[in-house]
């Protein structure tokens, strides 16, 4: 656990325009432990947080930064992927500053060491203990949270012996902020489309993921990804062959995630409305003659992004683990 420097833990947030940046400033403004030093911004410097991120006006009159201030505990790095390792070359950040990265550029092994920083992979349901005395933390990616989290359990018990086959579907919020020819609304809206099938980057932190668990693991995860025609959230189906019975499965996986606050198993139907806006994630198991079915859904901005970071915040620092974070559902 990291000694505070005040009774509440001062975060800086870099890269606070974007949606990842937005969600971090929801959350941390109602954060009861956290007070914001800064949210640096070099397109909107000067600008009032509420200017542009409009749903904030009425609960805060911070102002973006230009400048940098390491009289923090923790800094949040919400750029893009290899911003991150670009903007730690360029500004020396004292090891007593805790660093949560949001970006790719820490996740794996062969990657997580820069100039004596090293970074702790941060899925909590896996690697809650190191997260709790780590120096900075990798956090993951949507997709990967998800996938894994519908994984883990098989993994734990060395049950994953077949190919794995995935099929996933994110909002448009995954793709950022910046947009492209996929991220229009007149592309989006009433449309569905694939893209990286096969071949998605999130895929190597997965697999070595499973290999902490399951040594060996070598089999393919087979993980077509769609682009939706919604906002936010992620459902993924899941299926491999086991010779668990639906009973058996259940129990792995309800034991699996005992005492995680946030990833919660049934076997009955989920969908999307009950997690966006949540750091929740939900898994449904099922057996369907000798494939064992997973349905994994979360919101890819919060439990996929700045939600976890902030989970990975209250671990860092003794707090409890759903501090700032039990947060509503829309449900409808």
């Amino acid at each position: 656990m990291t000694e505070l420097k005040s009774n509440k833990v001062r975060a800086g947030i870099v890269g606070g325009a974007g949606y990842t940046g937005g969600e971090m400033l929801r959350i941390l403004i109602n954060h009861p432990n956290v007070e914001i030093a800064f949210a640096h911004s070099n397109s909107n410097a000067g600008n009032y947080v509420y200017e542009v991120h409009t749903d904030l006006f009425g609960d805060t009159d911070l102002k973006f930064a230009a400048e940098l201030s390491t009289d923090v505990d923790v800094l949040f790095l919400c750029v893009g992927h290899g911003d991150a390792k670009k903007f730690l070359e360029a500004n020396a950040i004292p090891d007593s500053v805790k660093i949560i990265d949001l970006s790719q550029d820490f996740r794996l092994n062969q990657n997580s060491t820069l100039n004596g920083k090293n970074f702790v992979y941060g899925l909590p349901e896996l690697n809650r203990e190191a997260i709790k005395t780590a120096a900075n933390i990798a956090n993951p990616g949507c997709f990967a949270t998800c996938l894994q989290l519908g994984l883990l359990p098989l993994a734990s018990k060395g049950l994953l012996n077949n190919e794995v086959h995935v099929t996933a579907t994110t909002g448009s919020t995954g793709a950022g902020q910046s947009l492209s020819p996929t991220s229009h609304f007149t592309w989006r809206n009433d449309n569905l489309s694939v893209y990286k099938a096969f071949s998605h980057q999130h895929l190597n932190e997965i697999g070595q993921s499973l290999r902490q668990l399951q040594a060996g693991f070598d089999k393919a995860i087979n993980f077509i990804p769609y682009r939706g025609d919604f906002t936010r959230g992620i459902i993924a189906s899941i299926y491999t062959e086991s010779d668990l019975s639906e009973e058996e499965a259940l129990a792995l996986y309800q034991s699996y995630y005992d005492g995680h606050p946030f990833t919660h198993v049934t076997n009955r139907n989920i969908d999307l409305k009950q997690i966006v806006n949540t750091n929740k994630c939900f898994i449904q198991v099922k057996k369907h003659d000798n494939k064992i079915f997973i349905i994994s859904i979360m919101d890819n901005l919060l439990k996929g992004a700045s939600g976890q970071a902030v989970q990975n915040m209250n671990l860092l620092f003794g707090l409890d683990e759903r501090a700032g974070l039990r947060l509503k559902a829309i449900g409808f």
